[in-house]
């Protein structure tokens, strides 16, 4: 509501659902649009999340992760709507999700989202927390310039030719690169198509029953999720010797704890090696690469263990788990010490 003179509209809805819907209607209308909630907020949008889905129409939903379940701790720090965020929707409906390192990392991450939604025509999750919410820090102002291009181009007009030569828009012809669909401004003559949460035919985007379709679509979906892979950057690996034996593996606010934990046990004389996701779906694509280097990789989580379950499903890594659920973050002496634990293990 600060910023109507750059075209920004803030909408209070009357509660979540409606929050979702009125931000899934604008991103139809051809808006980069944004939900913001906590966990219980994310439960209550999880079906319009899941319609965006197979609308395959760009949404960011900013989930501020608090402790939980249900209400839980309002006003306290937790990390535990990982597999909230990958899974809590009905069906296959993969959404890829960003998850922000530090105050500043907010603001480079929330563009991140923001890219992926509009290049690759989907709903993506950005998973804050408490700590982070409630955190500062010194931020050097960027410049416009160096920021990423989210210029969209809408569709114009038709992309198709039938076999008698009639030219016809299909709202499901996607582009070969990212398997994105076209977006259409509603309005826009000659484009009118169909759009709904009921499966589409390949290409023409009609309603559709068939068996071999439905299931090359839900392949599709997962595919275009899968791809961006590519389109990320890798995950970096601090290992200031390079022959460490343990990984300390992080996402999200655990970034400044880990990292002070890993400076404490080097200045011991012991070697770690860390690393820290910004996308935790899908993840960069070395990560097996750099996994299969270590001995031993331990991942410190404010949860019971939600993304060693992903690396390990995913990559048959026995990663350790270590956890809180206090609903405080780490702190750094107490990092260091279980981290010097599980060198002294190897």
């Amino acid at each position: 509501s600060k910023h109507k003179q750059f075209g920004v509209v803030t909408f209070q809805a009357e509660d979540e659902i409606a929050g979702i819907g009125a931000a899934l209607g604008a991103s139809f209308g051809g808006a980069l649009a944004i939900t913001t909630t906590s966990g219980p907020g994310i439960a209550l949008k999880s079906e319009t999340i899941g319609l965006a889905v197979s609308m395959e129409l760009p949404l960011v939903v900013i989930d501020i992760q608090r402790g939980g379940p249900s209400t839980g701790l309002p006003t306290k720090t937790e990390q535990s709507d990982l597999l909230q965020a990958m899974f809590g929707r009905n069906g296959e409906a993969p959404v890829p999700v960003v998850a922000p390192r530090s105050p500043v990392d907010c603001f480079d991450a929330a563009i991140e989202a923001c890219r992926i939604a509009t290049k690759y025509r989907t709903p993506v999750f950005l998973l804050s927390d408490g700590y982070l919410a409630n955190g500062s820090e010194p931020w050097s102002l960027p410049n416009v310039e160096d920021l990423p291009d989210l210029h969209v181009d809408f569709a114009t007009g038709p992309n198709h030719t039938l076999a008698d030569g009639t030219e016809v828009f299909w709202p499901f012809k996607r582009d070969p690169e990212t398997l994105a669909r076209p977006w259409a401004i509603p309005g826009t003559a000659g484009l009118e198509h169909r759009i709904g949460g009921i499966e589409k035919a390949d290409g023409s985007g009609n309603i559709s029953y068939d068996p071999a379709n439905h299931d090359f679509m839900v392949r599709t979906r997962q595919a275009k999720v899968d791809g961006i892979a590519n389109d990320i950057e890798p995950l970096e690996v601090d290992d200031p010797t390079g022959d460490a034996d343990v990984l300390v593996l992080g996402w999200g606010s655990t970034y400044g704890p880990i990292g002070a934990g890993c400076r404490r046990v080097r200045e011991s004389g012991l070697k770690v090696a860390q690393a820290h996701f910004r996308h935790v779906n899908p993840f960069p694509a070395n990560t097996e690469e750099v996994l299969k280097r270590y001995k031993k990789v331990l991942i410190p989580e404010m949860n019971l263990g939600q993304l060693v379950m992903l690396v390990r499903s995913k990559y048959l890594v026995d990663a350790i788990s270590y956890n809180q659920v206090r609903g405080l973050p780490f702190k750094a002496e107490e990092l260091a010490g279980v981290i010097e634990d599980v060198i002294k293990s190897v």
